[in-house]
């Protein structure tokens, strides 16, 4: 895709999101949560996970089966924080780049997850057709999406406290770049894409301000592990993960493959002290304090 068409996405570059959104536990029952249905989801090994919006590694401690982990995230920021948390190791790529430009080779990964991303992503094909590519046969991609259709947009609508109807397979934009999608659609741009959903689970059932204290935590959490799968179904939660793996038939990456140009996608790079160069387009990429800086700016 050329630079000049990508589409719209959020960018939390130079900014507090690590803070201001999960910091001082203000969502503590969000995250255990998503703990829970990262458990039950994930593989119980791999070797190669890419996890797309990683942010500051919130989640990264939890793919602790598999190998090798590359953090991706637009905001640099973010990867720096993400950095100084998880520590430099052999364990750990810190990349930062778009999803609709994904700097890595064809059949790369043998998982991937992308969690709380495409509620800020404007296309989803693009951006599906992105991972398709950079994932092997059998693969396991988690996905979360912010679920338009969820109880509470339903009952708001039924008593006209809400205009936008959440039965719209459209996606609907309730603040700019933030997204709430149907089922239906992300499921199926997903199928169409070489993925069978094999798992969903309905996630963070219990978010309601009045009972989000650390008083209720305990009983709020038990009762969430019991609706991830009771209620999966139904997909009427405010988030929902999908456990899917990728069917479509095609060769591994070679061994010596891993990274590509995210601009003309030649696989002709070459990685100096400060940067990566491409000989394919004469594009430099800069590497930044140990963090490859894939984005095209």
């Amino acid at each position: 895709m050329p630079e000049s068409e990508t589409p719209l996405f959020c960018n939390y570059d130079n900014s507090n999101y690590q803070q201001d959104f999960w910091g001082e536990g203000k969502r503590a029952y969000e995250d255990a949560s998503e703990a829970i249905a990262l458990k039950k989801l994930l593989p119980a090994q791999g070797n190669l996970m890419l996890e797309i919006g990683a942010g500051a590694g919130r989640n990264t401690p939890r793919y602790e089966g598999y190998k090798r982990i590359v953090l991706m995230d637009y905001a640099l920021t973010q990867m720096q924080q993400a950095q100084a948390a998880l520590g430099k190791s052999e364990r750990y790529v810190y990349v930062a780049a778009d999803v609709y430009h994904l700097p890595f080779a064809d059949s790369l990964f043998d998982g991937g997850t992308m969690i709380r991303v495409i509620h800020h992503l404007s296309e989803l094909p693009p951006a599906f057709n992105e991972i398709e590519r950079v994932l092997q046969t059998n693969a396991t991609f988690i996905l979360e999406y912010a679920n338009k259709r969820n109880l509470k947009a339903i009952l708001r609508y039924l008593t006209g406290k809400q205009s936008w109807n959440p039965m719209d397979l459209r996606p609907v934009e309730f603040v700019k770049l933030n997204f709430s999608n149907h089922p239906q659609t992300v499921e199926r741009e997903l199928t169409k894409t070489g993925f069978s959903i094999k798992k969903v689970l309905s996630v963070s059932n219990l978010r309601i301000r009045s009972l989000k204290n650390e008083k209720n935590l305990g009983w709020m959490l038990k009762v969430e592990r019991f609706l991830q799968d009771f209620a999966g179904g139904l997909r009427l939660s405010p988030s929902i993960f999908l456990q899917t793996i990728l069917t479509r038939q095609k060769p591994n990456a070679l061994p010596t493959e891993f990274f590509r140009c995210p601009n003309c996608s030649s696989y002709e790079l070459v990685e100096e002290a400060l940067l990566v160069h491409c000989h394919g387009c004469g594009r430099d990429y800069p590497i930044v304090d140990g963090i490859y800086d894939f984005r095209l700016k």
